[in-house]
């Protein structure tokens, strides 16, 4: 199946230079291309591979359009051209997406109070409990459980063996990979001479429209009020979200990070792999945290933070950094010093004694 340049240019947008009636079956690297396929630079630093590449056509930046001038091939300028890509790609894999027949497998176990859209897809072994609701077209794959008075919106996709428990909420055009596990308890205890006292966890979680979840990532159900993630979050795989936190909408969050209770995380924050955010903090608007970073505190600015001892402005955990790797150097020449003004002063206090004598 292919798309012509013309079609592409006219859902996406972009200006087209070039034949309008070339056709193209995929999207390749630049240094894989062939004259089947489009290719994209979003990378100033591979210029050199964009002018020898082989496809058909080329998505790319105004600045690159002009710099790349021996490439011969159609070009798709855009003011983004990775997003351009992205957009483009979706379009390939629509048309190669085996059709998913709507319906209930005759293994899966529906309770007859269940709503469920005629139009969605409901795979073998799937529980979908009493009260629940799917929408239009969704699509639970295999072994998935839907648990009582559940809302799922339209055109979202739970992947094999998904867990949503009771009450949970997603909106439309949601996907959820395998191994999620939404709305189970959060870790809620109360110390009582010792001992612990679970404290119950009637909260929902409550997800909005456009989230991608990533495979065996955990969302925990709030203790009182509702764990929140708003429209468009992104959550890469091996993620926790501890009950009653709260994610902006469009914030992404990458894989192996750990969220706090009650940590509120503003709109388009991105938050790196393995990072740490603390319960009970808010981090505002368009905050970037680096992979790693161990954030126990609030951030109120936006911009880039970074590290461990403590967090700070990006820039300024730059200049700490360098501090700490010159301190061994920084030492040595400490000492030396120390035993040179020792020196120096026995000298002088011996010269005074001498004078002193004379």
């Amino acid at each position: 199946m292919s798309i012509r340049l013309g079609q592409l240019v006219e859902r996406l947008g972009g200006q087209l230079k070039g034949n309008a009636q070339i056709e193209v079956g995929g999207i390749a690297p630049l240094d894989a291309a062939t004259s089947s396929h489009m290719t994209f630079l979003s990378n100033p630093r591979f210029r050199s591979q964009a002018e020898q590449t082989q496809a058909a056509a080329l998505i790319l930046s105004e600045a690159d359009d002009e710099a790349v001038a021996a490439y011969q091939g159609a070009r798709i300028v855009t003011k983004n051209p990775y997003a351009y890509f992205a957009k483009a790609a979706q379009l390939f894999a629509a048309q190669a997406a085996i059709p998913v027949a709507a319906g209930i497998h005759a293994s899966a176990c529906v309770d007859p109070s269940a709503q469920v859209a005629a139009s969605a897809t409901i795979g073998p072994q799937v529980v979908i409990e009493a009260g629940a609701v799917i929408g239009e077209r969704a699509v639970i794959d295999a072994g998935s459980y839907i648990g009582r008075n559940a809302h799922i919106g339209a055109d979202t996709h739970f992947y094999a063996r998904v867990t949503f428990h009771s009450g949970c909420e997603i909106g439309e055009r949601g996907i959820v990979h395998s191994g999620v596990v939404i709305g189970a308890d959060g870790f809620g205890f109360a110390n009582e001479s010792g001992i612990w006292v679970k404290i119950p966890q009637v909260g929902r979680v409550v997800i909005g429209n456009d989230v991608e979840i990533g495979a065996n990532t955990t969302i925990d159900r709030g203790a009182l009020s509702d764990t929140v993630l708003e429209d468009g979050v992104k959550l890469d795989n091996q993620i926790q979200i501890a009950h009653n936190c709260h994610i902006g909408a469009h914030t992404a969050i990458a894989a192996c990070a750990g969220i706090a209770g009650s940590a509120k995380i503003g709109k388009y924050c991105s938050i790196g792999g393995a990072a740490m955010i603390h319960g009970h903090i808010t981090i505002a608007d368009r905050v970037h945290v680096s992979a790693g970073t161990l954030a126990l505190r609030s951030i109120q600015e936006p911009g880039q933070y970074t590290g461990f001892y403590p967090i700070a402005k990006h820039g300024e955990w730059e200049k700490s950094a360098a501090f700490v790797r010159n301190l061994g150097t920084m030492r040595e020449k400490i000492r030396a010093l120390e035993k040179t003004i020792k020196s120096l002063t026995e000298q002088l206090t011996a010269q005074n004694t001498e004078q002193k004598n004379d």
